[in-house]
């Protein structure tokens, strides 16, 4: 059976924090499946009685100040240098970067999905130079989200692709 060290990204820290880190900012849903409490309980504080639909905001949890500094910066460093973050998997098993779910109602495509995504980056960082349009800065990039069901950009990123030589 392959293991994760087996797979050539696992040896590419930055590579593997930069897709933390889109996962943990731009996270595809903002809530996730709705559970019934089975018993009387208390969540921070609140009172929840039996039987009571509860739904977890991950959107709210990856943005929580009290867990990440500067919660609205995209920054992959903040993966780097501090070992609980750095070994922090997407599994469900660090309740702080949950963009898959936890448990056993976590996402079951799971390995599927974050395969195709570092085969995905892997290849477009490989094959193309990327840049912004003429006359565009980096400051000018909207990140603005567009609120729903599914999360996604409010206006798309404009990059230029050159192949790479």
């Amino acid at each position: 059976m392959m293991e994760e060290e087996d797979i050539a990204t696992a040896q590419l820290p930055y590579f593997n924090a930069t897709i933390k880190e889109t996962l943990r900012v731009y996270s595809t849903i903002p809530l996730l499946i709705p559970r019934e409490t089975i018993k009387d309980c208390t969540i921070d504080g609140y009172e929840i009685p039996a039987k009571t639909l509860v739904h977890v905001n991950a959107w709210a949890i990856s943005k929580d100040p009290e867990l990440w500094k500067d919660p609205f910066e995209f920054k992959p460093e903040r993966f780097l240098g501090d070992e609980r973050k750095l070994t922090m998997d997407l599994k469900g098993t660090d309740f702080g970067l949950i963009p898959f779910g936890a448990g056993r109602r976590g996402c079951p495509g799971i390995t599927m999905a974050l395969a195709t995504v570092e085969i995905v980056m892997a290849n477009l960082l490989y094959l193309f130079d990327w840049g912004l349009p003429d006359g565009m800065k980096k400051e000018d990039i909207d990140n603005d989200i567009s609120p729903g069901l599914t999360l996604h950009k409010k206006n798309p990123l404009l990059l230029v692709a050159k192949k790479f030589v």
